[in-house]
């Protein structure tokens, strides 16, 4: 799949239609794109992402939600996204629309795929707009599934976005992964992008189908008990959604009253002129840092109180790990001894079978001597590793392969680090707390100098929206909780549920496609931890060499290892001395390294091909590091590449020498006006002076 054109019209600072070919050539996948900062190169990379997702482009990446929480939240971000000038002409719509070629769709001729979304000013009812069209034409698929979902489905997940369309000097929150929250939201990240969600999502289908076969065979009661448990997780899943609106609503609200309390803020410093506005300025950027921190750290804290009572119970904890073991040994015998069974039969009744002379006398006292001695037999030589399933077994906890690895994983992290963990992340937490409220004190103090009437009313209504944004974020985790009580209410039904139906007997009508059905999930099963295996391997490999070849520390890391434990994906980084590397202790390049190692790693193993943009492609690499990712990285990662470089100061012209053999076409952004930037095609080895000439004549 690649990008044949994008076309910008009154988004922002592209006044009119603004149209682009970004089409790679044979030999030659990178695209330049290149201006002063202002002229619009974020811009530019933040149209795609909203083409593409719309008011969910906040969740693609941090990136995109801090530049909406700035503006005051969606809806006022957006609908300041026209152009100015043209606003003033008359206009009152702005779109952007993005050509795709080579998509495969199942079942459908494509060669041309047209994805346009718009906004009006104007349609206060339904202000934004998706129109999809293939080889020109709408298309029933699209009618019906949906704009939004056919995206998702057919382009790209939301999820894994932020592989593709990234900022390079903000990548290193890929490296920055302190809260569960954070891994359990990257773990789904890898794997979407790695492709083990489409075969676990084709898994759980599968085991749908089994549950409803045997729940079809369902005595009254049973079917009765079985409906009431659907009836209450079917409610507990509306009720997460409603909360999830009302949270996605209060943090819209939260946007727009912060962006009111910053503006008065603002104002009222002014008006006491006790420090400057740029001293603001560093004490609302580091007051926004620190905030960030706490939030993490309150997280972690948070995780820690839940795992302080198991502490407490550790030795118990233990003995309960040690019963789940036996039961995962029993449980896996049991299959086997199904196995054992099955292929004794076979042998048995195939011999039975076999015609033996009239004369040979087989009294069934013989006959079922031999049965036994054959059992036995067969057991002795092609399952000798099995075990023997105890006829008083009783399953006591049926824990699931996933919450087996999470109570192991628990109790390592009890044995190992969680004291010293939980001692860092207070300290942390009290140094940061104490910092935030001493930069809040100075901003109170700079509001409340030289207080008349007017100021006083600024600051009174700064203090209400304040309390209000307070109350809003304490709802929103009032309403997380809630959820989260929620969640584990539908785990607990859910596993009601199974023990209802596992007991349940399908019935002959449904015998066939039930057995097909369960051979489909261990086949299922057997290649999804295959494929695993392949692709942990595989991005190891992928990681570690990228590493080896962008840094100069070669010995640094002496190893990568990929942990797949259920849905945990996890990458950690190991030293020579074999010692796990702390990746929130590298230095910001050495983040920026791996970030970029994994980003190629993923995006190599990745089933979707999709361009890769990257805007500062060149921030905080030294020179030496700078030609390894110009040489190794740039021409490599995708098979269509659009950089974002700040000409001189992100890119040099001799590492821009290095990327010319690959590089198919180049833009540079002309800023015609303050509120227009139109795309000036020009040769690749031309940019750099291109550049110098426009620059000359603009001043």
């Amino acid at each position: 799949m690649v990008i044949k054109e994008i076309e910008l019209n009154n988004f922002r600072i592209y006044k009119g239609p603004n149209i682009i070919k970004v089409i790679p050539e044979k030999g030659k996948n990178i695209i330049i794109i290149s201006g002063k900062n202002g002229f619009g190169k974020t811009t530019f990379l933040m149209s795609l992402v909203w083409c593409l997702y719309g008011r969910h482009m906040e969740e693609v990446d941090d990136l995109y939600k801090k530049e909406i929480s700035d503006n005051g939240g969606y809806k006022k971000y957006i609908a300041n996204s026209l152009n100015r000038k043209a606003l003033l002409e008359g206009d009152s719509q702005f779109s952007v629309s993005i050509t795709f070629e080579d998509v495969n769709i199942p079942e459908v001729q494509c060669h041309d795929l047209k994805i346009t979304r718009k906004f009006s000013v104007l349609n206060g009812a339904k202000p934004e707009s998706v129109e999809i069209l293939i080889d020109g034409y709408e298309n029933e698929l699209t009618e019906e599934v949906g704009p939004e979902i056919f995206i998702r489905e057919f382009i790209m997940p939301k999820e894994i976005a932020k592989f593709f369309f990234f900022d390079a000097e903000k990548i290193v929150s890929l490296a920055e992964i302190n809260t569960a929250e954070q891994r359990r939201s990257l773990s789904l990240a890898y794997s979407e992008v790695l492709g083990i969600k489409k075969y676990e999502d084709m898994k759980a289908e599968l085991i749908g189908i089994q549950k409803k076969l045997r729940a079809d065979s369902a005595s009254a009661n049973e079917k009765k008990e079985l409906n009431l448990l659907k009836v209450d997780v079917e409610a507990l899943e509306d009720k997460i959604k409603e909360n999830g609106e009302k949270i996605s609503d209060n943090r819209e609200l939260i946007y727009e009253k912060q962006y009111e309390s910053n503006q008065l803020q603002e104002k009222l410093i002014k008006s006491g002129s006790t420090i400057t506005v740029e001293e603001l300025t560093q004490l609302k950027s580091r007051e926004a840092e620190l905030d960030i921190i706490i939030n993490e750290l309150s997280e972690q804290l948070k995780n820690s109180f839940e795992i302080i009572p198991l502490a407490i119970v550790g030795n118990l904890l233990n003995e309960v790990a040690i019963q789940i073991e036996e039961e995962y040994k029993i449980k896996n015998a049991e299959f086997d001894q199904e196995k054992i069974k099955s292929v004794t039969e076979s042998v048995i009744t195939d011999l039975i079978k076999v015609p033996h002379p009239e004369e040979l006398v087989i009294t069934n006292d013989i006959q079922q001597f031999y049965v036994k001695c054959i059992k036995q037999i067969i057991k002795k030589h092609f399952f000798s590793e099995s075990l023997d399933v105890p006829d008083e077994f009783k399953e006591l906890h049926s824990f699931s392969e996933i919450e087996r690895n999470e109570l192991r994983e628990t109790i390592n992290q009890l044995k190992l680090s969680f004291k010293e963990s939980f001692k860092r992340i207070s300290g942390e937490y009290n140094l940061a707390k104490n910092e935030i409220n001493s930069i809040r004190k100075k901003i109170r103090s700079a509001e409340e100098n030289q207080e008349n009437p007017i100021v006083r009313s600024d600051r009174e209504s700064k203090e209400r929206l304040d309390k209000e944004i307070e109350e809003l974020q304490i709802e929103i985790g009032r309403l997380k909780q809630e959820n989260e009580t929620h969640q584990n209410d539908i785990i607990q039904k859910r596993k009601s549920i199974d023990k209802i139906t596992e007991k349940i007997k399908v019935s002959k009508q449904n015998e066939e496609k039930f057995i097909i059905t369960e051979r489909l999930v261990k086949r299922l099963q057997k290649f999804i931890a295959n494929f695993k295996i392949e692709k942990k391997k595989s991005l190891e490999k992928k990681i570690f060499n990228s590493l080896h070849t962008l840094m100069h520390k070669k010995d640094f890391i002496s190893n990568v290892e990929v942990q797949i434990i259920g849905e945990d994906i996890d990458i950690n980084l190991i030293d020579e001395n074999n010692n796990l590397i702390n990746k929130g202790n590298l230095s910001k390049g050495e983040q920026q390294m791996y970030a970029t190692a994994l980003l190629y790693g993923l995006v190599e193993e990745s089933y979707i091909k999709f361009p890769v943009f990257i805007d500062s492609p060149m921030q905080k690499f030294d020179v030496d590091h700078a030609h390894n990712i110009v040489k190794h990285f740039y021409p490599k990662v995708s098979e269509q590449v659009v950089l974002f470089p700040l000409i001189k100061k992100e890119m040099s012209s001799e590492e821009y020498d290095l990327l010319l053999p690959h590089i198919a076409n180049s833009y540079l952004l002309n800023n015609i006006e303050n509120s227009k930037t139109e795309f000036l095609p020009v040769q690749p080895d031309t940019l750099f002076s291109e550049f110098e000439k426009l620059n000359k004549n603009a001043n």
